[in-house]
């Protein structure tokens, strides 16, 4: 059994191995005018394996570029007479091999190789034995910058491959945003959900209360959810420009409602603006809100609306992403919720598998190599508009390279990075706030949502290469919730989550309870009143079904959008999500489904 172990472990590891003989890396040219130390870069992708680039630009060597864009070089009768007498030929891709061209390229006095591709740049591969016959680098170039650099004639360039940090500063930024997130929104929604469980809250503005209804998750659900998720990423994958805009406008949306959320609580405490607008017969305005509610609700659409004219400037808005996401997934921490650890694990195994399997498996059935998920999250490179998905967490790198010219000048986490890990945080805050467990579970979840993302961050720093950043949280946050159950010995009440259900009820307040005060009222008049009440009612909730049912399907498809694109690293790739359904009354209530 042992020497079967091993022989399974050894092609565990080849396999692993095998999937590392191309490696693609990025690297610069630098064209200059002859006579002239100056000049502009442009980036590269090369297999060191080829031959390798110096580091610094001082020790590459200068060469003459020979523009040779017309031809694809796969012939001798296209190479031209003479050859290529310490010279760096450039030649468009196409059919033939990378392997057949190089050659063609060293055999005529080649010292290196330039590729023009109009798709999106791939490792130039070959197998063992032919990289043993070439010595000279061979490196594919864009389109766009290839028609950049035939303006002017006559250049010379230099290839080299400088070092780039391990890590970006900006991850500490990241990471911190990503943490405090789902710290606050998982105390909040625990604290906020059983609040509302025991006790009546009071409003300040004499609002209708609003009942916010859950609905245990089942297996069938989350099947089914996750079916809509794939059907989702694969129409992006093929209607990237028709959908890529609504799925924009709808974040615009949702993000506002998130906002607004947030700020509420906050706006609520300031002692002006209390007075209310009058009475009115319009939609939305017939309660007769207060001035600072409306007021807060024209500055969030106003934020939301500025980031999507201004979406496109990478200076600054960022900032106003990075908030808008922040308070979006506030929102939906605190609204949506698991009831049981059992609905909490099948939940993130579920997206745990998805996740890899479209981040690893879909490669093998795509045409560019690339896996559906990164295609979708990063932005298809024949995409018209050019519009990236705004479900993610965006900040600047900090550290200069010159290799930021290929690298995305951004570095992301998605949403659902956040999310998935929080509503277990959330749970474990809801549990503790009942068992009266000084916090333990959701103090322990929240270090171990932490750890898992420090592991994401050091498997991207040695891979060099996207990670589903869920590979690491689920484990983490799954496993050291489980352990703690286990040392309490409560874990069949924290699989079930019986004491959400049944249990007594604490006093938040501290106050010893009045008996509740009788008022007498007078039958015959209450009567009289009824069906006038009864008709005014029907026309209000009217029009709040007809606005609810807009608002809810809204909200379904952004839901599932957040959810079902993740974060393939912290480089950028997006995730999964949940929705609200139409209550019974009309209103806008939270469904539990993931």
């Amino acid at each position: 059994p042992t020497s079967r172990t091993d022989r399974l472990l050894a092609a565990l590891i080849l396999t692993l191995l095998s999937c590392w003989q191309v490696v693609g890396e990025y690297g610069m040219a630098h064209f200059s005018d002859k006579g002239k130390s100056k000049g502009k870069d442009y980036c590269i992708f090369f297999n060191s394996q080829w031959a390798r680039l110096p580091q610094d630009l001082n020790k590459a060597s200068r060469l003459q570029i020979y523009d040779l864009t017309t031809s694809v070089l796969c012939s001798a009768s296209e190479v031209p007479e003479g050859g290529f007498p310490n010279r760096i030929p450039m030649v468009m891709r196409g059919n033939c091999t990378f392997y057949e061209k190089v050659r063609l390229a060293q055999i005529n006095g080649a010292k290196g190789l330039l590729i023009v591709s109009k798709d999106r740049l791939t490792p130039p591969a070959g197998n063992k034995t032919q990289y043993e016959e070439i010595d000279i680098p061979v490196a594919l170039l864009s389109y766009s910058d290839m028609l950049d650099i035939s303006k002017v004639r006559g250049r010379l360039v230099a290839m080299y491959a400088p070092n780039e940090p391990v890590l970006d500063y900006n991850m500490v930024i990241i990471f911190l945003m990503a943490v405090g997130t789902v710290a606050i929104g998982g105390y909040w929604a625990g604290s906020r959900d059983s609040k509302k469980r025991y006790m009546k809250h009071k409003r300040d503005d004499g609002a209708e209360k609003q009942d916010e209804e859950t609905v245990d998750v089942t297996p069938i659900m989350i099947c089914v959810f996750v079916v809509m998720c794939c059907s989702m990423l694969v129409l992006l994958y093929f209607f990237y420009d028709h959908l890529a805009i609504w799925v924009i406008a709808i974040f615009c949306v949702a993000s506002s409602v998130g906002l607004y959320s947030c700020l509420w609580p906050f706006v609520r405490r300031l002692p002006f603006c209390k007075c209310r607008i009058p009475e009115n017969n319009l939609p939305y305005l017939h309660k007769r809100p207060q001035i600072r509610m409306l007021l807060l609700s024209a500055l969030c659409i106003g934020v939301s609306i500025t980031w999507m004219v201004f979406r496109n400037e990478d200076q600054w808005a960022w900032v106003l992403q990075d908030a808008l996401g922040i308070a979006f997934c506030l929102y939906m921490l605190k609204t949506v919720r698991l009831p049981t650890f059992k609905a909490c694990t099948l939940l993130l195994t579920v997206l745990f598998v998805y996740d890899v399997f479209f981040v690893f498996i879909t490669p093998l059935f795509t045409k560019s190599g690339e896996s559906i998920m990164v295609e979708v999250a990063a932005g298809p490179s024949d995409s018209s508009t050019h519009e990236k998905l705004p479900m993610v967490l965006k900040v600047p790198r900090l550290n200069f390279s010159p290799l930021a010219l290929c690298d995305r000048p951004f570095s992301l986490l998605g949403f659902g990075d956040i999310l998935v890990p929080g509503l277990l945080v959330a749970y474990c805050h809801r549990f503790d706030i009942l068992t009266q467990s000084s916090r333990i579970y959701f103090v322990a979840c929240t270090i171990a949502y932490g750890i898992g993302l420090l592991i994401t961050f050091v498997a991207l720093a040695l891979m060099q290469m996207g990670q589903p950043a869920l590979l690491y949280l689920v484990p983490c946050t799954l496993l050291t919730s489980l352990t703690v159950a286990l040392w309490r010995r409560e874990l069949p009440q924290f699989w079930t989550g019986s004491g959400f259900v049944r249990g007594p009820q604490p006093n938040w307040s501290h106050k010893p309870q009045k008996p509740p005060i009788r008022v007498k009222t007078r039958p015959s008049t209450s009567l009289r009143k009824r069906p006038r009440l009864r008709k005014m009612k029907t026309k209000t909730n009217l029009t709040e079904r007809t606005s609810s049912m807009a608002f809810s399907i809204s909200l379904h498809v952004l839901f599932v959008v957040v959810f079902f694109l993740h974060c393939v690293s912290v480089n950028g790739h997006f995730k999964y999500g949940c929705f609200f359904a139409l209550g019974a009354k009309g209103k806008a209530e939270e469904i539990c489904v993931f």
